[in-house]
Formats: structure tokens, sequence, C-alpha cells
């Protein structure tokens, strides 16, 4: 059994007893006090299932244990807990933090069922965070890619978007959610229903008449439809769609970490989307700055002041001559990407997906390709 699973108790007799019943069952690690169980979280977590006995000196184990939860989200967490700490170990349950309290003393068989039930959770846990991560995020990404063959402007726009929400989020020091960026990533697809007039001539900052205008505007809401019939995904819909919205963030804590995960996504979306909207019409970074500071949208100022580490990010890229044999996935087109007769095959700003690779070798088959171009490589 490859789980790691860490026992805390201060009594030295109750330790012993569990590595009697576990040792053969579990990766078992134990400490005598809370201190050393974090030090044990850092230098051999982490750890499947962390069980701490309620009642120790300096920490308890309800504090340990929101201590662990911080560190690694995904440990389940258990108490084992004496008659007369039953009160503020059933609390502490109570209050969604742990997943399962242990009556002092413990039957071996009750012990050895309730690690069992334990690493099974874990590894429920685990199983969908990888569904998540990469079956969802597979199809997000053929999405995407579809995206680029049909609007390869909105794709190459959802792209810049997904890098300033993650990139954001960091240097506000958010937890990390993966649902901010796929918002991100997402808050484009809609774009696939707009005509091609329209779209080409809100994304070159040209006005629009009313009619135009709501048509254009209503492409968060068909990406929100969309998405919203896909598990897991209720969230980036909702944030997805209102990415026009008015503000929702005035009326909100003044710390952002006490924010739920769709109002901090909006946030980060519509920042994002306002910066990109300012720089790709032409507005030097410090000038897009200070034109998010006084914007009638009332970004908070600690959004404002963390805006220059995006500029940093944005400007750790270097300009290189290539030729198609040797592009590669991640790299941004500096130049329109044009065929030997000078007809434009894909426009600058594009991110280069693996959709792109096969649509260029089909190109470079056909028409061709006017080589070597200018593309933007990670310094």
């Amino acid at each position: 059994m490859n789980e790691r699973v860490l026992f805390v108790d201060d009594e030295p007799n109750v330790l012993e007893g569990i590595q009697r019943t576990l040792r053969k069952q579990s990766n078992l690690f134990t400490a005598a006090s809370g201190a050393e169980g974090l030090r044990l979280l850092e230098e051999s977590g982490p750890f499947a299932l962390v069980v701490s006995d309620m009642r120790m000196p300096l920490m308890t184990g309800a504090q340990f244990l929101a201590k662990v939860r911080e560190r690694t989200p995904d440990t389940v967490r258990m108490i084992l807990s004496g008659q007369a700490d039953l009160e503020a170990t059933i609390a502490a349950v109570n209050e969604g933090h742990i997943y399962r309290f242990l009556s002092k003393p413990c039957p071996s068989d009750q012990l050895t069922a309730a690690v069992a039930d334990g690493l099974n959770q874990y590894r429920l846990l685990t199983a969908e965070k990888v569904l998540l991560k990469e079956t969802l995020n597979g199809a997000v990404q053929m999405l995407i890619e579809i995206l680029g063959m049909v609007r390869p402007a909105a794709s190459s726009r959802a792209s810049r978007l997904r890098s300033y929400t993650v990139n954001l989020a960091a240097a506000l020091a958010l937890p990390e959610q993966w649902q901010w960026g796929l918002a991100a990533l997402l808050s484009q697809i809609g774009c696939v229903a707009l005509p091609q007039e329209i779209l080409a001539r809100a994304e070159a900052g040209q006005n629009l008449n009313d009619e135009e205008k709501r048509l254009f505007e209503s492409h968060p809401e068909v990406a929100g439809k969309l998405l919203a019939s896909i598990p897991r995904l209720e969230d980036v819909a909702a944030i997805v769609t209102a990415q026009f919205g008015e503000p929702d963030w005035r009326d909100q804590p003044e710390d952002i970490h006490r924010w739920d995960v769709r109002s901090i996504g909006r946030l980060l979306l519509r920042t994002a989307l306002e910066l990109d909207r300012l720089v790709t019409r032409g507005a030097e970074w410090e000038r897009a700055v200070d034109a998010l500071r006084i914007s009638k949208l009332g970004f908070p100022p600690y959004v404002i002041k963390a805006l220059p580490t995006l500029v940093r990010v944005s400007q750790e890229r270097i300009v290189r001559e290539v030729r198609l044999k040797d592009l590669a996935l991640g790299m941004i087109l500096d130049e329109d990407l044009k065929s030997p007769k000078g007809i434009r095959l894909v426009p600058m700003g594009q991110e280069v997906t693996r959709a792109l690779l096969v649509r260029l070798t089909s190109i470079a088959g056909g028409v061709g390709v006017a080589e070597p171009f200018r593309v933007l490589v990670s310094a």
C-alpha cells in the first residue's frame, strides 16, 4: 500500500498499540505532538490519512488538523478522542473540517476498518481530481483548438486571458483553483456563434450599432449555457456568463480570501478582459494599468497593485525567427503568418496549439507558408 498514514498522539503506549495493529496494513508514520506531526508532513508528506488525538499539550488535535488542511487539503483527517473531549470533537466534525472521529479506547477491528475507509475516501477524492485535471481539461483543450480553427483571434485572446488570470491569482497569493484558469480559457467559446464581421469590428475597437453590440455581448451567455450542462463546470459557467455584467466585488469583504470561488473568478476574468482590451489596442502597459486604476468598474486597490507582476510575466518573452519545422507548442506568432503570395493564413498573436500545427502542415503541402517568420518564446 503506497498511501502514507500519520497518527499523532502524546501517549507513547497508544502509538505502540497503533503500530502493532496497523504496521502490516499501512505505510505508517507516528508523531508524539502536533509540532512533530507538522515536521513529518513537510519531510515525509503528503499523507493520505492523518489521525490525531484531540487533547494534546501546546496544540490540540483540532488545531493540528486545521494546519494539515491548510497545507494539504486533500488529506483525509480524523480525530481520536476520549470521552471527556466528546463535545469539542463533535463541534470540530460539525464545522466540516474532520472526516470522522474515533473514540478511545478504539478496538483493533474498528481502527483497522476506519483506516481502510479513510484511505478509500482519499482515493475517491484524488480520482475525481485526476478526472477533472486530465479528462475534463483534455476535452476543454479540444474545444479551444476547434475554436482556434474557426475563430483564431478569439482562441488567441482566450490563451492570453488564461495567462493573465492565473498569474494575477498567483500575485494575489490566492489558493489555486482550477475553475479560474478554465473559465478564462473558455470565456470566448461563445464567439463561434457570432458573425465574423461583427467579431472582427469588435476586436479592432470599431463602433458597433445597438443591435451589433447586443449580439456581441451575448456571447458569454451562449458560452454559459453550453458549459452549464457539463458536470462540475457550474462555477466555470457562472464566471463566464458574468464576464460583461455589473461588478459584484464592491459589496464583498475587504479580504479577498473570504470571497467565494465565483466572485473571485469574476474579478480575475474581468480584470484580464479589460487589461487585454487596452493592450491589444495599443496602450502601453503603464497606461493600461493607470486606466484600470481610474476605471468606473472600481477594481480593488490590491488588484491594481498586483498588475505590474503581470507586466513582468508578459515581458519575459523574446522574439525569434523560426521556420515551420521549428514551430512548437506555446509559441506565439509575432507577425501575421502568410502564404508566399501574401495571403494571410493565421493572424498575429495566435498561440501555437496542436490543432494549429496540424492545420499549418496541411497548408504547407498546398499553398505553402512564407518562411522564416517571427514568434515569441519564453525567455
